[in-house]
């Protein structure tokens, strides 16, 4: 089994040396730098900094090209749209979202940190497309000036057995959840089976149990069961409650 390198403290060494530049300038040869890309080489992962008010990617690791296709010097926030697949665009532009309002937050309040994690598909070099989980790390910045920054960390998850209905997730300040995923963490979020996804969406739509049961040929009594299973699984109260959260994610 390969053994993943789980020192993210090499990014918070990159934040403090080279935040007060605004992340300009930065040499590649930098001895924190080629340790940064030896780790990331060893873990399948890139990562760029961002000022997400002015909108600009300011710094790319080199391995962007090894897993997009993409130069470090060329890479926008338009490389990620056109890359991530189709069933995954609707959460992608509402994570952006997520992003962009909450460092706007930060920004007025002039203060402020926050982590956000989730898992996309998106096409590498070979025209395939790859399962990646996408950290991203929120800070507010006074120097050199005031914004807000974003530390993006791309890391190929292909060795986790993808549910097909289930997304990792996470959105808090609790900076446990910056290292290199496990299974444990990956499995955070939203994961259902293909019929507990079923009976989501329809319920969604509107329609009663006795109407799904009718629909997907089962009874009431175990369409039912599979409402109280769903709702033990995301220590949900009201399945109104996990469909506007779902929808919000961009899920359903």
């Amino acid at each position: 089994m390969v053994a993943y390198s789980q020192d993210y403290d090499l990014f918070l060494r990159f934040i403090e040396k080279f935040s007060p530049a605004g992340f300009k300038g930065i040499d590649r040869n930098d001895p924190l730098i080629l340790e940064l890309e030896e780790m990331m080489a060893d873990n399948n992962q890139f990562f760029y900094i961002a000022d997400t008010i002015h909108m600009k990617v300011l710094f790319t690791s080199k391995r962007s090209l090894d897993m997009m296709g993409i130069n470090p010097e060329e890479l926008t926030f338009y490389h990620f749209m056109e890359a991530t697949h189709a069933g995954d665009i609707q959460r992608l532009n509402l994570g952006r979202a997520i992003l962009l309002k909450r460092a706007q937050e930060m920004y007025i309040a002039e203060k402020g940190n926050l982590f956000v994690s989730s898992s996309m598909r998106i096409r590498n070099p070979k025209g395939e497309y790859s399962n990646v989980l996408l950290q991203n790390y929120l800070f507010f910045a006074t120097i050199p000036y005031k914004t807000v920054y974003l530390l993006k960390i791309h890391t190929n998850i292909d060795w986790f057995k993808k549910i097909k209905n289930g997304y990792h997730y996470y959105i808090g300040k609790d900076l446990s959840f910056f290292k290199y995923p496990d299974k444990k963490m990956l499995m955070m979020g939203n994961v259902f089976s293909n019929r507990e996804f079923e009976i989501i969406k329809l319920i969604g739509s509107g329609l009663s149990s006795e109407q799904i049961a009718e629909k997907i040929f089962v009874s009431t009594n175990t369409v039912n069961t599979h409402r109280r299973n769903i709702l033990e699984k995301t220590g949900k109260a009201y399945i109104s409650e996990l469909i506007y959260d779902l929808t919000e994610r961009g899920i359903l």
